[in-house]
Parts: C-alpha cells; structure tokens; sequence
C-alpha cells in the first residue's frame, strides 16, 4: 500500500515500492485570473434593504496544459444576489492554481486536475468571495464546502450525454 505525504509547502507524493517513480504534485502559485463586483442599485438599496436576498451560485472548473509538467487548474465562480429591488451585487471570479505534477499516469491526470487540485485552492477563492463582498459593504459570503468529485461526475455524465458544462 503507498503511503501519502504533505511536506508542509502545499506538495504531496506518494513513496512507491523500490524501482517505481513516485507522483509528485506541487502548488507553484495561487492567483486571481479575473475579479468583478458589481453593485448596480446602491442608491435604491441606501433608501430601503428591500425583501431577503435571493442568492444564485455557479461553479465551474477547468484545466490546461501550460508546460511538459506545469498544469494550470482555475475555478470559475459567479455570484448573484437579487430581491424585489433588482440586483444587489454581482461577484464573478477566476482563481487558479499553477501545479508541477511528476510522474502522474495520464489516466489519473484529469481527475487530480479537476478534483483534487481545486480542492487545495478553494479554500483561498472562499477567503476572496468573503472579503470582497463585506468590501463591497454586504455580510460576507461564506461559501459552503463544494464537492468537486461530484461536480466532475455530472461534467462526465453531460459529455456522454454531449450537454456541455456542469455547474454546482
């Protein structure tokens, strides 16, 4: 059985039996790719809150190729707060993460670049989403946990189905 480590700067690898390489995966920077807030009914919301916001969340993810063993995974996130007074805000990002992924099966690529790496960088993307919307002078949006396991299983499922895009 491989055993799985963290050597504390974001990196994991797996030890492999003598004679086989062991995958070595390693976050090289964390960046904003995209930042947008909108706040189109400031002076409407000033005068009166108005009723309880309703929230639409969409998610996406993707990945891509950038050298032979650097991969860019980003996440895609919108935000849309709204309520009988027409919008509230509009928060829409791109966070994404520059990986060095050694000696990974090509099989098992897709899946850690669509799962496993979101997975370490999103909880940056929650801090951003929190910190800009209490900057943009609402509660801070604190995002729930996102299942990317489950978000890359309806991607796949789409794609057999030739839909298109999964969002959360």
């Amino acid at each position: 059985m491989a055993e799985q480590g963290n050597n504390g700067n974001g990196a994991a690898s797996t030890q492999k039996p003598e004679g086989q390489v062991a995958i070595q995966a390693k976050i090289v920077n964390q960046y904003i790719k995209d930042l947008s807030f909108e706040n189109p009914n400031v002076a409407k919301l000033i005068v009166s809150a108005g009723d309880q916001p309703t929230l639409k969340v969409e998610v996406n993810v993707g990945a891509q190729k950038m050298e032979d063993d650097l991969f860019e995974t980003s996440i895609e996130f919108k935000a849309t707060a709204t309520n009988n007074i027409g919008t509230i805000y509009v928060i829409e990002t791109v966070y994404a993460g520059l990986l060095k992924i050694e000696s990974m099966p090509e099989g098992a690529l897709e899946p850690f670049l669509l799962i496993s790496a979101p997975a370490m960088i999103f909880p940056f993307l929650r801090r951003l989403v929190a910190d800009v919307t209490r900057e943009g002078g609402f509660p801070p949006l604190l995002l729930d946990p996102i299942d990317f396991g489950d978000l890359y299983r309806r991607r796949q499922q789409q794609r057999s189905q030739g839909t298109g895009r999964a969002n959360a």
